[in-house]
């Protein structure tokens, strides 16, 4: 286990399943000592984790993620120590939801055209807390119907199944990802603007698991760093042992924050817990954040 974890979710995060005063709790039972709960493009979890952490032994740091663009690739940046009472972050929010709750109906839709399975509209949206339909959700909702399980669609997704380990997740990222049938795109603001953000209001701006999302143009790494990032979120569950020592060494060479982050989000990402990493973090280098 790592003493330090800078990438979760909390039930402020459409995929995510915790309060934040759980998931302090959750990190102290793993022995983790300095966390920051970066829900995706929200920091309605900061001030509860700060205050529910203030006599407890454990280091809150504010944080969030947000979606943005570079080249047509979506990217997730995280921002550390930001002024989360400041209302851009507010706006930021209030912005995704809006679209992710208009593009719900066309998801549902368009898994329903691909697939052909049986997926009622209405319970997908009573079954949403906010409004909002994920793939994770969909994928729930599937393969807990009886009428649907025996689908080949879904066998790999099944007990023992080939993309077993993490059914829920798997789902979205073979069929609502960018680039997948039943993606539809959302309008995010540009890497540079989302830095931007993050530095106007305090912050380190991190790009998070980049080699989940760069896949075969790890070299675009180059580009995001011209951009004007502060450090790389090395260290992630996602991450092959190949992709850190490259991430490390890109790091490393242009004096850049080094961090490690779980991405743990609850039962949509099962395998992946708060601490833990497959490849243990060492040389983090987070001085910055810390200040």
């Amino acid at each position: 286990m790592s003493k330090i974890d800078l990438h979760m979710h909390s039930c402020f995060s459409d995929d995510g399943e915790y309060t934040p005063e759980e998931i302090v709790d959750r990190a102290m039972k793993n022995n983790v000592e300095i966390i920051s709960i970066s829900d995706h493009n929200s920091v309605k979890a900061v001030e509860r984790a700060l205050n529910y952490s203030r006599d407890k032994d454990i280091k809150v740091i504010p944080g969030i993620e947000i979606d943005c663009t570079f080249n047509d690739i979506n990217l997730h940046l995280l921002g550390y120590n930001i002024n989360y009472k400041e209302k851009d972050f507010y706006n930021i929010e209030e912005d995704i939801l809006n679209q992710e709750r208009k593009a719900s109906k066309e998801k549902i839709r368009l898994i329903k055209e691909y697939t052909g399975l049986n997926i009622s509209e209405e319970e997908v949206l009573e079954k949403s807390s906010n409004g909002v339909v994920t793939g994770e959700l969909i994928a729930e909702i599937l393969l807990k119907d009886n009428e649907n399980r025996n689908s080949a669609i879904l066998e790999p997704y099944l007990q023992g199944g080939s993309r077993s380990d993490m059914p829920y997740v798997n789902f979205y990222w073979d069929y609502f990802a960018q680039g997948k049938p039943a993606y539809v795109p959302i309008k995010f603001i540009s890497l540079k603007e989302s830095i931007e953000l993050v530095h106007k209001n305090g912050g380190e701006a991190i790009i998070a698991h980049p080699g989940n999302n760069l896949r075969d143009n790890l070299d675009e790494i180059d580009e995001l760093i011209k951009e004007g990032i502060d450090g790389i979120e090395v260290f992630s569950s996602y991450h092959t042992k190949e992709q850190i020592d490259y991430f490390y060494d890109k790091a490393l060479k242009n004096n850049m924050i080094i961090t490690c982050g779980s991405d743990f989000h609850g039962k949509t990402k099962p395998n992946i817990e708060i601490g833990k990493f497959k490849f243990e973090p060492k040389d983090v280098s987070i001085d910055k954040i810390l200040k």
